[in-house]
């Protein structure tokens, strides 16, 4: 059974995410669940989420999902701005609410220490080479 579009493609926050997730090296879509993740050989980076039991308040359709660095996170999970998703959370993951003001130059970074969590070493390697 497919799970139900739980995004709108026309979003101006997914289109922003879509254009940073989608600028590194290897780097395509899919949609998974519901929702899009961005991939190399594994995902890397996702929009939308829910918490473990709030499966239908809408609260997070507008976040980032990501691995974070595994020396940052601790910080990062002392910051309000971020939260455990369901599914997603058990394996390290975290996410950040977009649907406000956002940083982007702090989504990118996100993005970034999360692609080098997951891409192969070859595109790595060609993201440092840019």
């Amino acid at each position: 059974m497919s799970h139900p579009q739980m995004f709108d493609d026309t979003d101006p926050v997914l289109a922003r995410l879509r254009e940073v997730c989608l600028g590194f090296p290897g780097a395509d879509v899919k949609i998974s669940h519901g929702r899009p993740a961005f991939y190399t050989k594994k995902i890397f980076a996702g929009y939308g989420a829910v918490l473990k039991g709030e499966h239908h308040t809408g609260q997070y359709d507008q976040a980032l999902v990501f691995m974070p660095d595994a020396a940052e996170a601790p910080a990062l999970a002392e910051d309000d701005r971020f939260f455990v998703p369901a599914y997603w959370g058990p394996y390290g993951w975290m996410g950040l609410d977009l649907s406000g003001t956002v940083d982007w130059d702090e989504v990118v970074e996100l993005v970034e220490s999360s692609y080098r969590e997951t891409a192969p070493k070859k595109l790595i390697a060609e993201l440092d080479q840019r």
